[in-house]
This record gives structure tokens, sequence and C-alpha cells, in this order.
């Protein structure tokens, strides 16, 4: 059963998910996942980091807990933007345009 979390996937046009009675299974054809484009701010230092994702909460404290190499100089950060997609492939356009312009 997928994971309630944010940034899970969900089966597309369903809200939420709901017990079913016993010996009847779900069966989904589509799932909608959602991708996060956003971007960060150091608090404490001038710098912004902008980046793609599945999982935002997740994604912030890999963040703010210095897993990433790439930022973890830069931490503790606030999340200061973020846009919503159901294609990784559109998602994946947003963010090269807020990192190239």
């Amino acid at each position: 059963m997928p994971s309630t979390r944010l940034g899970a996937c969900l089966p597309a046009g369903r809200a939420e998910l709901v017990d079913l009675p016993a010996g009847r299974q779900a069966r989904w054809s589509k799932v909608l996942c959602m991708f996060y484009v956003y971007a960060l701010s150091g608090i404490e230092k001038n710098y912004i980091y902008v980046g793609l994702t599945s999982d935002l909460e997740r994604r912030m404290q890999q963040h703010n807990s210095g897993k990433e190499k790439t930022t973890r100089n830069y931490r503790p950060f606030q999340l200061i933007y973020s846009e919503i997609y159901t294609s990784r492939l559109e998602a994946r356009g947003r963010e090269k345009y807020w990192k190239w312009g």
C-alpha cells in the first residue's frame, strides 16, 4: 500500500486511501506521483539552492542534517518557494528553468 506521507504516490483521482472489506483488494492501474521543484535559502549564509524531489519533507531534512555534500556548508535552510507537478519531466524542465534561466 502506498505511503500517505507528503510526496508519496497515490492512485490517480483519489484524494485519500480507504479501508476495504476483508477479502477485497484495491487495484490501481494508474498511480499519481507528485514532484516538487523547490528553492532553499541559507538562513545564516547568502546561498540559494534549487532542487527536485518527490518527498519534500524528507529532502528538507536531508539538507538541514548535512547529508547532502553540495549544501552541507550552507545550512540551516528555510524553504522559500515550491511548485508541484504530476510529471517528473515537467518538474525537471522547471528545475532547469530556475537553475539556468
